[in-house]
């Protein structure tokens, strides 16, 4: 099973998965934690190009681009190797990230930005997604308050931004009801974590 965490920066979807990585491992799923934009060495390169502070003359198009190169060197070397050996994989974004923030924020369109992303997975599309609901000012408060997690180009952009990422991943999780499970990150840690295993666990079941 292929499961993607979504949402807004700061919605906490990183620390809330670690909870339920580990109950699942104790009902003795085999799980593979990954990242996008990395998870890979080539990956990991790519990431460090399009989240550089320094890198604000980034066409829209580029970085676009760039996120779908990523995707598809992970998914080559990660992603489809483990989902072909029968384990569980997690992975913080995946393509939705790509809709929302560059098709969406950046106005390039959701419809375009998924056609390069579908050629770049060849139609792989996660088994689950959750989105890890929270207003932009929360979660960019928590960012603030968080002096050990890396802040990136994206952090810096302004609120406007944020507002229509949020606006898009909850346009989508309506397009695609079946693959959608929306969490409300603004609840406490527990509840979320809560929540999150809940849902993974009503989708293996399934």
């Amino acid at each position: 099973m292929f499961i993607t965490l979504e949402g807004p920066e700061g919605s906490g979807k990183t620390t809330a998965v670690e909870a339920a990585v580990k109950a699942l491992q104790d009902k003795g799923y085999q799980i593979v934690r990954t990242r996008e934009p990395g998870g890979t060495p080539i990956s990991e390169e790519i990431r460090n190009v399009i989240l550089d502070k320094k890198n604000t003359a980034m066409d829209p198009r580029t970085e676009a681009l760039l996120y779908a190169a990523s995707r598809r060197q992970h998914l080559v070397e990660k992603v489809w190797p483990a989902l072909k050996e029968g384990k569980i994989v997690i992975c913080d974004r995946y393509l939705d990230s790509s809709l929302a923030y560059q098709g969406g924020a950046r106005g390039l369109g959701v419809d375009n930005v998924l056609n390069i992303n579908l050629f770049a997975t060849e139609n792989t599309w996660p088994d689950l997604t959750l989105l890890f609901d929270i207003k932009p000012e929360e979660g960019l408060k928590r960012i603030a308050s968080n002096s050990s997690r890396e802040v990136n180009r994206l952090d810096l952009e302004k609120i406007e931004f944020h507002n229509k990422v949020r606006e898009t991943f909850l346009m989508l999780a309506k397009r695609y009801p079946d693959r959608f499970v929306i969490i409300d990150a603004s609840k406490s840690r527990e509840e979320v974590a809560k929540a999150t295993l809940d849902a993974i666990l009503n989708r293996l079941c399934k």
